[in-house]
């Protein structure tokens, strides 16, 4: 077994990584586990990674990658209202979609997996420009720090099953955000 074989490069082995977190679990990846996924000796991965923890925090960076897509990819078309709840909408069905990567992401309590802030800023901005389109820009970051706490707070009670009572999380969620933005709107109006 050659030790690099040619279609193992650094994205393929944290796209392998998402795949195994997705289909099996944080507790299934291990390095020893995602070698033989490969096709290569565990200690080949060191080439790439210096510890499971390194990996880690690509593959949070990549989930941040792809959900940031998600987001700008929903922020092309409407006035700001439609924008932001086009976003929030991809930002749901992004973690809805791939719910251990996700909540790794974003829920992780190891500052070291974390993804870097920077690496997420192409998540933050088109958020924020809609929301200051809507609240005024002295306004914008206040109400981009609820709207993130809101659509992560949701989703993350959704993942884990919180939510009990009721069924159409699809209108409730939709609800939820346009209540938001009312808020703010109104509390615009009152400091205008």
């Amino acid at each position: 077994m050659s030790p690099y074989p040619a279609q193992v490069n650094r994205e393929a082995i944290i796209r392998r990584a998402r795949e195994i977190l997705e289909a099996q679990g944080v507790e299934r990846l291990t390095l020893q586990y995602l070698a033989a996924q490969l096709g290569i000796q565990a200690p080949s991965l060191y080439r790439y990674f210096k510890n499971k923890n390194e990996l880690l925090r690509a593959v949070n960076e990549e989930t941040g990658r792809h959900l940031i897509a998600a987001i700008q990819a929903a922020a092309t078309r409407g006035g700001p209202e439609t924008r932001i709840l086009n976003m929030a909408r991809a930002y749901r069905e992004f973690a809805r979609q791939q719910p251990v990567t996700y909540s790794l992401a974003f829920a992780s309590a190891q500052p070291d997996v974390r993804p870097a802030p920077d690496a997420l800023e192409g998540l933050i901005l088109p958020i924020q420009k809609a929301m200051a389109d809507v609240v005024g820009e002295a306004n914008s970051l206040p109400a981009l720090r609820g709207m993130l706490a809101l659509l992560h707070g949701f989703v993350s009670l959704e993942l884990s099953e919180r939510f009990q009572r009721g069924s159409d999380f699809d209108a409730t969620y939709d609800a939820v955000v346009a209540a938001y933005l009312r808020g703010w709107q109104e509390a615009k109006q009152t400091l205008s």
